[in-house]
């Protein structure tokens, strides 16, 4: 019996935690510090039927009161009377037509002094409401008004959402891998046991037949997960091409599937999907030919985690990636919840709807999660920081994938344009104004807030101002100018446009004309070039014009020297020779007038 985590101990371990998405502390307490005086039952009644609320329609959660923010016990100073109308909260002070989710609710006595204990789960069928119809849920260390509708639960899903939660008959701890789960349970608090850890986080509870196991335990810790979820597994299938073909023209180059329980599967999902984000090979800067990522680890990994943390795992199928030429699609069981839109997701704004709420919270909690909500948000981030194209998201009647592409956001005449100022350390931001100065184009101011996906005032000067101090970006037409044509076209005068982008006189090139190469490796890049001539002297900059279709360079380029001698000098080599590989050069000739031929420049 020594292993029953007494409520007492459990609550203490609470307070020590502190506030979190499932935690808050109320006090009791009102006025100064040197003064405090009993606050209003009623208020703290209003209180404890909001906290329950606002936990029952997001994820569970515990509620003290008289405990202070940080963890201070200050105790519930009230009569026995108005300590029991505060026990009765949970109903007297929800709408009438809600009944909570409730577990405890009950006094204990902590460091000398009384404070009241609520526990709540996770609702289910309801949605539940304060007296005056509000809808509130928890989100982080906040409650926040909540859309009715979005809360609303298809019956098709129940069966899922309580998957997690559902006790498993003839489990025992010996089925779970305890050295694991002691790890984890000295890290949660140093001393407490496996069984005290598992009914603490609420994996467990003890009962007179010994402890019960809920499936959340098997599928984060089970040592033989087959056992008890036969699909807990990742495939990641290599294709040739960009769709998977059946039959006799099946065209997966390779199919590698592992399994193990969720933390096992967190770490081989992530070991085994990790070479094929490098197959791209470059010339690196030790004159080696080494990998790199052709998508963002970070954007790969949440991607990842959201499919093991989030999947249905009452549908008998586990994770399938496909690796296709040009993109990542993770695939994962079970739909989109009905509370929740591919439009929200991709809104960016932190909603979040944990199907499986045990799991997601004891991975949130042992960092292997972000902040609920902002796994997608870091996908997109990312994925826009590396200047490639949006995530594309799917839900389908079993299944909800992730498809990340390795295409720029750019064209390929966009990228030879942005070529041109290679030699500046543009931000992203910068480049996106850039580009709407192609073909001498004039825009406006609106047209940079557009570009730039912001209507930060602050980001706007930072941005225009470092271009106008390069000299890239110029204005045409003043403030004033502006204005008038404003009042004559009655457009605001945000939209008129002021700004071109302007090509610096001196580009750093050293000399008028570059030299033309050609015979270069299809797997160099504009650096890996510059790196490789620099030998015979200072390279001011590299153009390899790319495909439009593919974004692949065509083998052919141009490069600027410093000065003319160490043009000639290399213009007399006429074949550069780097072991592996050679490459030719020759002298420039501009395209001529009407005619067309490989190896032009734009310019």
């Amino acid at each position: 019996m020594s292993e029953i985590l007494a409520l007492q101990e459990r609550v203490k371990n609470t307070i020590q935690l502190g506030e979190s998405h499932f935690r808050e502390f109320k006090t009791a307490l009102e006025g100064k510090p040197e003064s405090k005086k009993p606050r209003l039952s009623k208020k703290i009644c209003e209180d404890i039927g909001e906290a329950l609320v606002s936990f029952a329609n997001a994820d569970g959660g515990e509620l003290l009161i008289g405990v202070e923010d940080d963890g201070t016990v200050t105790g519930v100073p009230h009569n026995e009377e108005d300590i029991q109308f505060m026990l009765n909260a949970f109903s007297s002070h929800v709408h009438a037509d809600s009944q909570l989710p409730m577990v405890h609710n009950t006094r204990l006595v902590i460091d000398g002094k009384v404070i009241l204990f609520f526990s709540v789960s996770k609702g289910i069928d309801d949605i539940y409401q304060l007296p005056d119809g509000r809808c509130v849920r928890r989100k982080d260390k906040a409650t926040v008004p909540a859309n009715f509708r979005r809360i609303i639960v298809e019956r098709q899903e129940v069966k899922s959402r309580e998957y997690d939660r559902q006790f498993v008959d003839n489990a025992t701890i010996a089925d779970l891998d305890i050295l694991f789960v002691q790890s984890m349970a000295d890290n949660y608090l140093r001393g407490i046991s496996v069984e005290k850890y598992l009914q603490q986080i609420g994996l467990a509870e003890y009962t007179v037949n010994g402890i019960k196991l809920r499936m959340a335990a098997l599928l984060l810790f089970a040592k033989d997960i087959q056992k008890w979820h036969p699909r807990s597994n990742f495939r990641i299938l290599k294709v040739a091409g960009t769709e998977l073909k059946p039959g006799g023209n099946y065209n997966a180059l390779s199919d590698e599937t592992v399994q193990g329980n969720i933390f096992e599967l967190l770490v081989r999902s992530w070991e085994a999907l990790r070479p094929f984000l490098a197959y791209k090979t470059e010339f690196g800067s030790d004159a080696k030919f080494e990998q790199k990522y052709i998508y963002p680890e970070g954007a790969c990994r949440e991607a990842l985690v959201n499919a093991i943390a989030h999947r249905d795992y009452t549908i008998q199928s586990g994770i399938d990636v496909f690796i296709f030429d040009d993109r990542m699609e993770i695939k994962s069981a079970g739909a989109l919840l009905s509370t929740l839109t591919i439009d929200g997701l991709t809104q960016l704004s932190g909603i979040h709807e944990s199907r499986n709420s045990l799991i997601a919270r004891i991975l949130r909690e042992n960092k292997f999660m972000r902040e609920l909500g902002e796994g997608m948000k870091r996908i997109f981030d990312l994925m826009e920081e590396h200047e490639l194209e949006k995530p594309v998201l799917k839900s389908e009647n079993n299944s909800f994938s992730v498809t990340l592409f390795h295409k720029s956001v750019y064209t390929p005449r966009q990228l030879q344009w942005l070529a041109i100022f290679d030699e500046y350390e543009l931000t992203n931001w910068q480049k996106k104004i850039i580009v709407l100065g192609m073909d001498d184009n004039p825009f406006s101011q609106k047209d940079i807030y557009d570009a730039m996906n912001t209507t930060d005032r602050n980001t706007y000067d930072t941005e225009v101002t470092g271009l106008r101090k390069m000299g890239i970006l110029i204005q045409f037409r003043t403030h004033g100018e502006a204005m008038k044509l404003s009042r004559q076209r009655k457009i605001p005068k945000q939209q008129v446009p002021r700004f071109k982008v302007h090509i610096p006189d001196n580009n750093s090139t050293g000399n008028d004309d570059p030299i033309h190469i050609s015979k270069v490796p299809l797997n160099l890049r504009e650096d890996d070039v510059k790196r490789l001539l620099s030998v015979y002297g200072k390279v001011t900059k590299v153009v390899l014009p790319k495909t439009p279709y593919d974004d692949r360079i065509q083998g052919y380029g141009f490069v600027w020297f410093e000065n003319d001698e160490v043009k000639y000098e290399v213009l007399n080599k006429k074949v550069l020779d780097f072991g592996a590989f050679s490459i030719r050069v020759n002298e420039y000739k501009p395209r001529l007038k009407g005619k067309r031929r490989e190896g032009s420049l734009i310019r």
